[in-house]
């Protein structure tokens, strides 16, 4: 595991996908279900979104067969909560070695607020594309990004990525001298009038987000054989920027052979990535993206 701490920023991204509301990237959280507490995908490495038409594929589906003739992955589930924190460093190190992704539960965001930042998704996607369109995403990578304006894969896609984002970043009012710095500034905020409480939820979720990524970094610190805060030192990441997207995919059955792709094939920048989704398939995972051809895996939504 080459050394994760040449990174100095975490990107939180949830997506809603599909027709009018879901949000997810990467894949694997749930909060249709309330047996269990909300699982979250942690991931750095290759990967790409493919867009399935609605009622093509559930979870239960998912579970019991490959999706579209691709394999399903399996993950390492860490328990946030767990006291035996030899394990969780022992699974974390074997899913950094293996696929560099895994799921973590028992995180501390509770499913009533992430239920909500579903709702609170949905809702700003629903949007005319005129009132979505005055938030556009500006230099200090705040607000709303169109259909088409990532190329994340552009030797096998041809119109772009079919997913439509906004971005939130950590709120630094434009007097504040870190608001000269790049990815530090206010962030681009829906009317009140338009949104009631959106501001709040994000916000929020924003924070509790920030909190278990710094929890996966001290067991990553851990696995590397540091001290469990080394992460922590500012001399070592400084202030992370701190980004949460909310993702909105088209309902569209996917294509490789016509360069159709709810998001192209991708490593993500950055220390690490949590991701939350509804519970369609849609992530897939490359282990090796040098092997000829690639091979790619399907991550499972988790109920729960």
């Amino acid at each position: 595991m080459a050394a994760p701490y040449a990174f100095a920023d975490s990107l939180f991204v949830l997506r809603r996908r599909f027709l009018s509301f879901f949000f997810s990237h990467f894949s694997s959280i749930t909060c249709n279900s309330n047996s269990r507490p909300a699982s979250i995908i942690v991931g750095r490495h290759h990967h790409r979104e493919i867009s399935q038409a609605n009622g093509t594929a559930s979870m239960d589906d998912a579970n019991a067969v490959d999706v579209a003739g691709v394999p399903a992955s399996t993950l390492n589930l860490i328990d946030l909560s767990s006291s035996d924190i030899r394990r969780s460093v022992s699974l974390l190190k074997q899913a950094c070695l293996d696929s560099g992704f895994f799921y973590v539960i028992n995180h501390g965001v509770s499913q009533h607020l992430m239920e909500e930042v579903f709702v609170q998704s949905r809702r700003f996607f629903g949007l005319p594309l005129s009132e979505k369109m005055k938030l556009l995403r500006n230099e200090k990578h705040r607000g709303y990004t169109p259909l088409f304006d990532q190329v994340l894969d552009p030797a096998n896609q041809i119109n772009g990525d079919y997913k439509e984002g906004y971005y939130i970043g950590v709120e630094v009012p434009e007097d504040d001298p870190r608001a000269q710095k790049p990815h530090f500034g206010p962030n681009l905020w829906p009317s009140e009038d338009i949104l009631p409480r959106w501001r709040q939820a994000m916000e929020k979720f924003h924070c509790q987000a920030l909190n278990v990524a710094k929890v996966v970094t001290r067991i990553i610190a851990l696995a590397l054989d540091l001290e469990a805060d080394f992460f922590d030192k500012p001399e070592i990441l400084g202030e992370p920027i701190a980004t949460l997207r909310l993702l909105h995919y088209e309902g569209l059955v996917f294509d490789p052979f016509k360069g159709i792709y709810g998001a192209g094939a991708h490593s993500d920048f950055g220390f690490i990535t949590l991701l939350a989704t509804d519970d369609v398939p849609g992530l897939q995972i490359c282990k090796n993206k040098d092997a000829k051809p690639p091979t790619w895996e399907y991550v499972q939504p988790m109920r729960g």
